[in-house]
């Protein structure tokens, strides 16, 4: 009995090794979110601006759109969460390559649920002001997250620490 347990816990880090190695392989190929945005509708020096609003830092890219213009993922990948929070109103979470959790904000539309896969061509979305963009002109709020930790990234800026977690989105679309 010892002897199939431990075969089975080998087999299953072997397993879960090869997945997390697959996940960091898989080419990220990232594209612009919003339908027919260009490098006008935003400004290239926004992430990690401070100070701003609530959250202190701004850990994305907003893409100025006009309202209930389709938002598509910059990359395929695995939607782990759709709802609606305070700051970042509608929302669209999706797990893409390299594990990396593409956040989607202040949607005034949600087109897609919770567990579902999601490719470039699929709309999740429309751009909204919902949240704390109530008010605002429509955007899409952009950010990339690593469940892998970047150490070398951080930084003594104010919340410098989560430079490691927070990727410039703006280098991967």
């Amino acid at each position: 009995m010892k002897t199939r347990i431990r075969r089975f816990l080998k087999y299953s880090f072997f397993i879960s090794l090869l997945i997390l190695v697959i996940g960091l392989l898989l080419p990220e190929n990232g594209q612009m979110p919003v339908k027919g945005a260009t490098t006008a509708d935003y400004h290239p020096e926004t992430f990690w601006y401070y100070p701003w609003g609530k959250s202190g830092t701004h850990k994305g890219m907003d893409i100025f759109a006009e309202k209930g213009t389709p938002i598509h993922p910059t990359v395929g990948g695995i939607v782990i969460a759709t709802g609606e929070i305070g700051m970042g109103g509608k929302y669209v979470l999706v797990l893409g390559p390299k594990w990396r959790i593409h956040y989607y904000a202040h949607l005034d539309e949600i087109k897609t649920s919770g567990m579902s896969y999601v490719t470039k061509s699929t709309v999740i979305g429309t751009v909204g002001n919902t949240g704390n963009a109530a008010g605002k002109p429509p955007h899409l709020h952009y950010s990339i997250i690593t469940a892998i930790p970047y150490f070398w990234k951080a930084d003594d800026e104010p919340q410098g620490w989560k430079k490691m977690f927070f990727l410039n989105p703006i280098e991967h679309i």
